[in-house]
This record gives C-alpha cells, sequence and structure tokens, in this order.
C-alpha cells in the first residue's frame, strides 16, 4: 500500500513540475512591438497614450511584462489590458508613452518577459 502511494506521490510531483516550469520557459519573447492607442480595450479600459499598457494576443489581462527594446537596451514595464497585435509578426502593441521610454515611434525589436500581476487588470 506505501509503495502505491509513493507512486502516486512522483507522479502527481511530475504533472505539478511540469506544469510550473511551462510558465517559466514560455514567459520571454522576442519580436516586433508596434504603437497603437485610443478607444476603449478588450479589458474594458479606456486607453490612454499616456499610460504604460499594451496589447497581447494571449497573456491574461492584468499581466506585469518587461519590454525591452534589442537595438538601444531601454526597458519598461507594462500592464497588458488589451488584445492584439492583429498585424503578422508583431508579438505586442504599446502605448506611444510606452514606446517613447522605449526610444521608438513606429515599429522596434523588443524582447517582452513576463515580470508578474497587476490586481487591477
Amino acid at each position: 500500500m506505501a509503495g502505491f502511494s509513493l507512486t502516486k506521490l512522483a507522479y502527481a510531483s511530475t504533472i505539478v513540475a511540469s506544469l510550473v516550469a511551462i510558465p517559466l520557459s514560455a514567459s520571454a519573447q522576442s519580436g516586433i512591438a508596434s504603437v497603437y492607442s485610443g478607444g476603449l480595450t478588450a479589458s474594458g479600459a479606456h486607453a490612454s497614450p499616456r499610460s504604460f499598457t499594451a496589447a497581447h494576443r494571449s497573456l491574461p489581462f492584468g499581466t506585469m511584462v518587461r519590454v525591452t527594446n534589442r537595438r538601444n537596451g531601454r526597458s519598461v514595464v507594462v500592464r497588458i489590458d488589451d488584445r492584439g497585435p492583429f498585424v503578422r509578426g508583431r508579438i505586442i502593441d504599446l502605448t506611444p508613452a510606452a514606446a517613447d521610454a522605449l526610444g521608438f515611434s513606429g515599429l522596434a525589436d523588443v524582447t517582452v518577459t513576463v515580470v508578474g500581476h497587476s490586481h487591477r487588470g
């Protein structure tokens, strides 16, 4: 009976470890960022060009991500509050304030890393 319980525990531990490892390894991505602003976001908030928010296709609303401009090394933390970008090849849409802090106004090669979650999401 004890061996059976130990086997179950080992199996459960393996499943938990693999589930924990997935978000950590999948939490960073590189690609093209673009600038967007205006309107109502998919989360229901009003988009402000002066806020440090962003749109991402799949990250949950409220996720905090560090976006780093690969060309100049500048980085900023933004909160995901919208869906997009809907242009092929782009991984994140940033407000003008966030893009300005990163030193670009059109498109930029960036790395996006999940750093936490905001309870405002």
